[in-house]
């Protein structure tokens, strides 16, 4: 009982708490804590955490396996290519690459499948030349197009801006060339 008293006035004499209300006050703090920083980290990664090192505890001898590496398709080279041709690159077959193009020159955007392929924020820019409805920052079907004439300075250097990024993140695989050049003959309607 002397132990039990002396921590009793100790407790008292320093926190000027009682013992029970130290002692709840220690358990809200825990308790808070844990609250806290379950929202940065997911239960059940902990959860997988201490389940791995237990598995690891008891069988040391065998790793766990490794998921394959992810090794990206090495882009292919097309060339040149018609507007016409480059649609089919718009991701709707999953064999292709996905292609886009911006002031003419076409780049390879599999890498970015999420945001450029079939039901992403920016699908409807895969398999054309986007440069104009980059320039404009538009969704518009009527503005996905190559043509860049009558856009102001400004938006003439967003679409630079756009230019700079894909030459950074992505491989260029070829170049949009008018029917003309493509085919070598000439369109013969009036």
């Amino acid at each position: 009982m002397g132990l039990h008293a002396a921590a009793t006035e100790a407790i008292a004499a320093y926190t000027g708490l009682s013992p029970a209300a130290l002692f709840t006050i220690l358990a809200l703090m825990v308790v808070v804590y844990k609250a806290v920083c379950g929202m940065f980290v997911d239960p059940a990664d902990d959860l997988d955490k201490k389940a791995a090192r237990a598995s690891a505890a008891t069988d040391a001898a065998t790793p766990p396996p490794q998921p394959p590496p992810i090794v990206p398709a090495e882009p292919v080279q097309l060339g040149d290519v018609t507007e016409e041709q480059l649609r089919a690159y718009n991701g709707s077959d999953p064999s292709k690459p996905l292609l886009m193009a911006i002031k003419g020159q076409i780049y390879d955007v599999s890498r970015s499948r999420m945001f450029y392929g079939p039901g992403g924020p920016c699908a409807l820019f895969a398999g054309r030349d986007a440069s104009r409805a980059l320039a404009l920052m538009s969704f518009d079907p009527k503005d996905l197009m190559g043509n860049i004439e009558g856009l102001s300075e400004s938006e003439l250097e967003v679409l630079q801006d756009w230019e700079y990024k894909f030459v950074e993140k992505y491989v260029k695989v070829g170049e949009i060339v008018p029917d003309i050049a493509r085919t070598g003959v000439k369109d013969k309607s009036p």
